[in-house]
Order: structure tokens, then C-alpha cells, then sequence
């Protein structure tokens, strides 16, 4: 498989590399975003653009032909406004996809959007009407398969970080309980290594539950574990 990539300097999209780096059936993972990844690695080649909104024409050209697209970007709604939340998380992403599906419609797209999302667009929580518009939108579009990662809590596993202070704070005060609980809960306290595991294994098959709550993700990782081990 060929995976494109979108936010792999974040915590999700750095863990969702490294399983992409690590899985014998992926050839090629391009990584797009603003900034290098800093990392180097046989099957990684890197698209860094200035404005993600209108990447240019080259940009676009190496972004085509892939098996599937892993969108994990995403901005905390602290301190925004709707109008402003609203463009840089359904905006940016429909500018994205919109695009892909016009370009391979044989894509399988996963987004990363979050637990409590709200698909009716009726509920008081800004942040889950605005992903729930967009997982909307992007189930709309022409894509072979469209799936809605909807994880919790999530905890990086292998030196990912947060991008966000106040969430690398929170990791840091409360990591070793997090990760108690997850040896009691592991469908419910999803890890990064968890979350790669798992778009991989809907990016293979192609087809499923549209909208994935945390234990969906989880089966779907573990599911693919249990296969590799026969």
C-alpha cells in the first residue's frame, strides 16, 4: 500500500507514522504538512507546503496515486471561535479531501475527529458540531471507503508528544495512572501505536463501520494483530 499522510508532527500522526513504517504491506508513506518531520526512512518521502489550504500544482501531483489518505491533523477548540474552528478543522480538511476524491476516488480516507462528535449538529458543544459537520461532508464525498476515527482519551506510546501544553502537562501528571487504566480498559484508552495499527487495517479492507467509536478502533488494531500472528 501507498499511504498519504497529513499531520505527522502531531502526536497522533507520529504514531500512525511509525506503524506505517513498521508494516511489511506499506511501500511508500508520503507526509504532508508545514514543517519536515525530521525523520528519515527508506519508505518515507515528505511534501512540506507553505499553506495547506492551496498547496500548488506540484504539491498535488505528488499526493496522487495512493491507496489511502490518514488525515490527522487537528487544533483544540480552546480559546477559538466557532467561525475559527470551524475553518481550520472543517475547512481545511474538506479543502483536503475534496480534492483527493476528485483525484483518486479508489482512495480510502480516514479522519481523525473525536469521541462525543456531534453527527446532528444540534448539541451546545461547539468543537463536536463542527467535527460532526465535517465527518458529515466527508462521508458525502467519492472516496472507496470513508471512516470516522472517534478515539477518547489517547496515549502516545513510543516518544510522541502533544503539540499542545496543557495537554503534555496533563500526560505528564497523570500518565502512569492513564496507563493503569488502560491495562483495565484497553478499548476505551486508546494508544497511538493502537490507532496506526488500526487505519492500516481499515485502509486494507476497505469497507466497515463508517463512524468508529474507541472500541471499534480496538478491535480493528487488535483484529490484525491476531491474523499476523498465525
Amino acid at each position: 500500500m501507498r499511504i498519504l499522510l497529513f499531520g505527522a508532527t502531531g502526536m497522533v500522526g507520529a504514531g500512525v507514522l511509525r506503524e506505517c513504517l513498521l508494516a511489511s504491506d506499506v511501500t511508500e508513506v508520503r507526509t504532508v504538512g508545514r514543517t519536515p518531520t525530521g525523520r528519515a526512512h527508506l519508505k518515507q518521502h515528505e511534501t512540506v507546503v507553505q499553506d495547506l489550504f492551496d498547496p500548488g500544482p506540484t504539491a498535488w501531483r505528488e499526493m496522487t496515486g495512493y491507496d489511502a489518505c490518514f488525515f490527522c491533523l487537528g487544533v483544540t477548540s480552546s480559546g477559538l471561535t466557532e467561525a475559527e474552528y470551524l475553518r481550520l478543522t472543517n475547512d481545511l480538511t474538506l479543502a483536503v479531501a475534496g480534492r483527493l476524491a476528485l483525484l483518486d476516488p479508489d482512495m480510502t480516507f480516514v479522519y481523525v475527529s473525536g469521541a462525543g462528535t456531534d453527527g446532528g449538529g444540534r448539541g451546545r458543544s461547539m468543537w463536536a458540531r463542527v467535527k460532526g459537520r465535517t465527518e458529515n461532508a466527508l462521508q458525502a464525498l467519492p472516496f472507496a471507503g470513508a471512516f470516522m476515527f472517534r478515539p477518547a482519551v489517547i496515549l502516545p506510546m513510543h516518544g510522541e508528544r502533544s503539540k499542545t501544553t496543557s495537554y503534555r502537562l496533563l500526560y505528564r501528571l497523570t500518565g502512569p495512572v492513564l496507563h493503569l487504566l488502560r491495562r483495565m480498559a484497553p478499548a476505551q484508552l486508546l494508544t497511538t501505536e493502537v490507532i496506526g495499527r488500526a487505519m492500516l487495517a481499515v485502509a486494507r479492507r476497505g469497507r466497515g463501520r463508517a463512524v468508529m467509536e474507541a472500541s471499534d478502533i480496538y478491535r480493528a488494531a487488535t483484529a490484525t494483530a491476531r491474523s499476523s500472528e498465525r
